[in-house]
């Protein structure tokens, strides 16, 4: 029987992580669904502190000099995003498929597993020194919400969250 595997990534899928995703369930009968954010607001003070928790000065000073993208610019990128994200999952020989969804993805993301009976969900991000201490991250946020089980990847790396 197929099981469906939710993967909420906030940008592009790396090889590396699709490796790792896909690695994770070798033997089983997967297909995956991936949801992708058009986010257009953040909160820049909270992006900034990560970036220097981080150590990652170039990321601060983009925070501070990017402007917000505009709606129709971020659903393009997240387009975007999401079909390298899928061509990535197929090359490796993973059924996939996907959607961008609108603000937070965590409503989009329940909605998901109910309708697809999900079996689990991974979270795919860059490492967020604050959202993650505090447990507000998305794979945090996931877990309190969903009856699955839930993975977190930090993006570009074997670390997980």
């Amino acid at each position: 029987m197929t099981q469906t595997v939710i993967v909420l990534t906030e940008d592009t899928l790396l090889d590396t992580d699709v490796h790792q995703i896909v690695g994770h369930y070798t033997g089983r009968d997967v297909q995956y669904r991936v949801l992708v954010p058009a986010e257009t607001h953040r909160n820049v003070l909270v992006e900034v502190i990560n970036h220097l928790g981080m150590l990652d000065l170039r990321e601060v000073w983009e925070d501070v000099t990017e402007r917000h993208p505009d709606e129709s610019r971020a659903r393009a990128e997240a387009t975007e995003a999401l079909r390298l994200s899928v061509a990535r999952l197929e090359r490796s020989g993973a059924a996939a498929e996907g959607v961008v969804v609108q603000g937070d993805p965590l409503p989009a993301l329940s909605r998901a597993v109910g309708d697809l009976s999900a079996a689990e969900v991974v979270v795919v991000t860059e490492p967020k020194m604050l959202d993650d201490t505090f447990r507000r991250d998305w794979a945090s946020r996931a877990r309190e919400a969903l009856g699955v089980p839930v993975l977190h990847l930090y993006t570009g790396s074997t670390i997980i969250g």
